[in-house]
């Protein structure tokens, strides 16, 4: 007997338990069966989950479940990445708590690189275990991580083909670089950040014309000290007599150049422009374009180098900005100083801001790899759901820059490169094959040493689809589910992931790592704003589940995720999933109590009454909208397809209905009912069980005993014509537009709820009657009406007016409700909302508070006057009802 109350955390973790101990996760290995597989975005071991995550999971999972109960050989290939630059930190934090004082440069690499290890091993893999808890039905059998043996190999394999073919290189070439890190941080691994600065105009005095200057104007007066060039626009006619001549770049005493390039902008600053090629990116083109000195002025760490004047060495290059402005203002150069609001780049895991630095790097040559990624989406062989996202990436693709795959790290794949003392390079898979190739070019005697950098995290990520099924062996594994079929990520990680699996994928096997690209937006507050800790609105989903069950949460998710669309979710959401949940247990819980047990082989198109017709048809009808939506990846729609089945169409219509034959003399209909009241309810749980598996899970089992296995193993439904009785659905379904119609009626006008009315059809046809006659019980019982009238020709005074299809209905309220009061209420309350909806109007016209307004705010009240709106239309209706 089922308990009054679900309990979720008495469920979920023993049926997982049960899923996973029995395999139900590993692919069924059925002969011939079609192949579906996802390979899992791997979240990152330091991570946890959060709210983002249980979306993209929870997504995955359905399809994942759909695709297995229709029959296919279903792979979900979980792991984790190793994520670099976040792990070290995480590690070295721990350091730096252990009370030994040390770094982990004073440890060394080997020492450090095990206490990663370790690290790994008894605090890593937190957010499996929270997937989990999500019921995310992946193959854990199979679970990997990108630092594994055979992850490993895939990476040695690529790096090393990718050299030989010449498609990675070195190179010295400005990179941004993490001053407290490190390292060199990719182009999509840079915050640009809004602060407030200064911008300094300086006098650079010109040799040719002593006592004239030319005044530069910066936002980092520091970098001055690597100045090679002073650049102006060849048709700023201000400058055009001093091109050609030079300058003595103050506190350094070099002679440079004022030189004519378009890159100076003469609507900014002075027109005249400072040119560092080795400490800013568009100076660095603009010096190569006029063969300017390379001069690097800072080190590493960010402190003045030995470039730099004595003076100056070893300053950090805010302490060296604070010195020169000062010595400048001594020697009477510096003209002015603004406030200057701009854009400075910060590094997104260490948040200072980053220097342009001239460094050797490893990079692959990106734009050859695109050729044939832009290709693959452009003959339909990859697409993007919804296909907007499309121009995103081909935007990236077309314009991609070369990638800067090395990092100055220690946690990671380390590059497989060997140095000789004459700095000769030597690639290999294996140190063996590193030696045995610079013995044979070098002689016996040769010394190597290897490169100490490791390879950017999204180098191995970007082998993820077919090096966790064995590539660079061709295993079976890789045969049968290779490409993926569907790739499940956030619009934000295209750059990062999306389109480094395209190129890889494409060059190592040949095909596409999938065939289809799913793009969800991100997951905000209610309130539309980004979750962030600094704000306080961030949501923990694992909270969320404990309070109101995994299924909660995810039906809640999936309800909220629209094609296109940020997710802008309120954890009252979850509370009312609950309510849902609950919902249909009650409903379960009352069939049971009435003698329900499933019958497979039940004869449905034998029924005799009307309701258990209809019902059957509107069965039908939600397996056909649920098939779709999933298969169309609406999973919203999916979601609201079952939850207004279940809440409205099966508990609140169908079960009331039901009452009074299950409660009837009839033992015919009584089992009629009976069965098909299983039978719906079997083939809801199969529908649901993607969406809400626990709950699902735990009724079937409870309620029909479970006699094919569990469910996650049963079919998915299949939408039959033959069992739709298209007249019965157009009967009950009149009879539901009728009792919301009149129950719509009654609380607007505020009738009393023990009133019982009289029911006046005004002007019957013959179909009308009949239906009125063949459901009048169900009528006064629903729609709480004493009597009903058929054919009457007047319409009565004092009554409200109800129109259903071609029908129209009176009901005599003129003794139970002042009409007056309540046509005089709803003016009222439309005097208000016109007013209102006015104002709102008004300023979301109003070119003023669109420029200064947040894209959240504007949102916000677009909303209200929706809302509002809609209120207006519903009094409106209610005051035509009245007659």
């Amino acid at each position: 007997m089922l308990d009054k109350t679900y309990r979720p955390s008495e469920v979920e973790n023993r049926i997982y338990d049960s899923w996973e101990r029995k395999g139900y996760f590993r692919p069924s290995g059925k002969p011939g069966a079609p192949t579906f597989c996802i390979a899992l975005p791997p979240p990152n071991v330091t991570g946890s989950l959060h709210m983002g995550h249980a979306l993209d999971h929870t997504i995955q999972d359905v399809l994942i479940r759909f695709h297995r109960m229709r029959g296919f050989n279903t792979l979900w290939q979980p792991g984790t990445d190793h994520a670099g630059i976040a792990t070290q930190m995480v590690v070295e934090r721990e350091l730096a708590k252990s009370g030994t004082n040390l770094s982990r440069r004073e440890i060394g690499r080997e020492a450090f690189v095990e206490r990663v290890w370790n690290w790994k091993s008894q605090s890593g893999g937190t957010i499996v275990r929270q997937m989990r808890r999500l019921g995310q039905s992946a193959d854990w059998s199979r679970e990997r991580f990108t630092m594994d043996d055979g992850l490993s190999a895939a990476v040695r394999r690529a790096f090393v083909t990718l050299y030989r073919e010449g498609l990675i290189y070195r190179d010295k070439r400005l990179v941004n670089w993490d001053c407290q890190l490190q390292t060199a941080v990719s182009d999509i691994e840079v915050q640009q950040t809004e602060v407030d600065g200064k911008l300094w105009y300086l006098n650079y005095p010109i040799i040719e014309l002593p006592g004239t200057y030319v005044t530069v104007a910066t936002t980092r007066p520091e970098t001055m000290l690597g100045d090679s060039g002073v650049a102006v626009h060849p048709d700023d006619e201000r400058y055009r007599d001093l091109i050609g001549l030079h300058v003595d770049l103050p506190l350094v005493g070099r002679r440079i150049p004022i030189v004519a390039d378009a890159y100076s902008d003469p609507e900014k600053g002075t027109g005249a422009v400072k040119i560092t090629p080795a400490h800013d990116f568009n100076d660095f083109e603009v010096g190569r374009r006029h063969k300017l000195e390379l001069i690097p002025i800072l080190d590493g760490m960010g402190r003045v180098n030995e470039n730099g004047p004595d003076n100056y060495r070893d300053l950090d290059r805010f302490e060296a900005r604070k010195r020169i402005v000062q010595d400048l203002d001594e020697l009477g150069l510096l003209v002015k100083i603004e406030r200057h609001r701009h854009v400075v780049p910060h590094g997104d895991r260490s948040g200072t801001p980053l220097e342009p630095y001239l460094t050797d790097q490893w990079y692959c040559d990106a734009a050859k790899l695109a050729v044939e990624a832009i290709a693959a989406v452009e003959d339909g062989r990859t697409v993007f759901v919804p296909r907007a996202w499309e121009n995103t990436y081909f935007e990236w693709m077309r314009n991609i820059q070369p990638w800067c795959i090395s990092r100055q790290l220690w946690w990671g794949h380390q590059i497989p490169a060997w140095f000789a003392p004459d700095g000769q390079i030597f690639v290999a898979e294996s140190e063996e094959e590193a030696f045995a190739e610079a013995r044979r070019q070098l002689g016996p005697d040769v010394k190597l040493k290897r490169d100490e950098d490791v390879l950017d995290t999204w180098f191995s990520s970007g082998l993820w689809p077919f090096s966790t099924l064995g590539w660079p062996e061709q295993t079976a594994e890789l045969a049968q589910f290779y490409p993926t079929n569907v790739l499940v990520t956030g619009f934000d990680i295209i750059f990062f992931w999306v389109a480094r699996m395209m190129m890889l994928g494409l060059k190592f096997t040949r095909q596409v790592p999938f065939r289809t690209v799913y793009m969800h937006g991100l997951v905000r507050d209610e309130r539309g704003q980004k979750m962030s800790k600094t704000r306080g609105n961030v949501v923990d989903p694992l909270e969320l589940a404990d309070e109101f069950g995994a299924d909660a949460l995810r039906l809640a998710l999936l309800a909220s995720t629209v094609q296109g669309r940020d997710v802008n979710f309120a954890p009252s959401r979850v509370e009312g999933y609950r309510n849902f949940v609950t919902k249909l247990w009650n409903a379960a819980r009352f069939l049971e109590l009435n003698g329900a047990k499933l019958n497979e082989q039940v004869d449905l198109t034998a029924n005799q009454s009307a309701i258990n017709r209809w019902i059957v048809g509107e069965t039908m009808e939600m397996v056909d909208k649920v098939t779709a939506s999933i298969s169309d990846y609406r999973f919203n729609d999916a979601t609201l397809s079952l939850y207004h089945f279940v809440w409205d169409t099966f508990c609140d219509w169908y079960v009331e209905l039901a009452k009074p034959l299950l409660a009837g003399d009839n033992d015919e209909i009584k089992a009629e009912t009976r069965a098909t009241a299983s039978w719906v309810l079997a083939l809801t749980l199969r529908c649901m069980h993607p969406f809400a598996p626990y709950v699902t899970e735990e009724l079937w089992d409870r309620l029909f005993g479970a006699p094919g296995g569990m469910l996650i193993q049963s079919e998915w439904p299949s939408a039959s014509a033959s069992l739709v009785d298209p007249e019965a659905s157009r009967e009950l379904n009149w009879v539901v537009r009728l009792v919301s119609a009149i129950r719509s009626a009654r609380t607007e006008m505020n009738v009393p709820a023990g009133a019982r009315l009289r029911l006046l059809a005004i002007g019957t046809d013959e179909k009308t009657r009949l239906w009125l006659e063949a459901n009048q019980d169900a009528i006064f019982r629903l729609a709480r009406i004493e009597s009903i009238e058929a054919n009457v020709q007047i319409l009565p005074e004092r009554a409200l007016v109800v129109v259903v299809d071609d029908a129209s209905f009176a009901l005599p309220v003129g003794d139970v409700v002042d009409l007056d009061r309540e046509r005089s209420r709803l003016a009222k309350e439309k005097e208000k909302l016109v007013i209102e909806i006015t104002k709102l109007k008004g300023r979301l016209a109003n070119e003023g508070f669109l420029a200064k307004a947040s894209a959240d705010t504007i949102e916000e009240q677009r909303r209200r006057l929706d809302d509002m709106q809609a209120t207006f239309e519903r009094l409106s209706e209610a005051e035509r009802r009245i007659a």
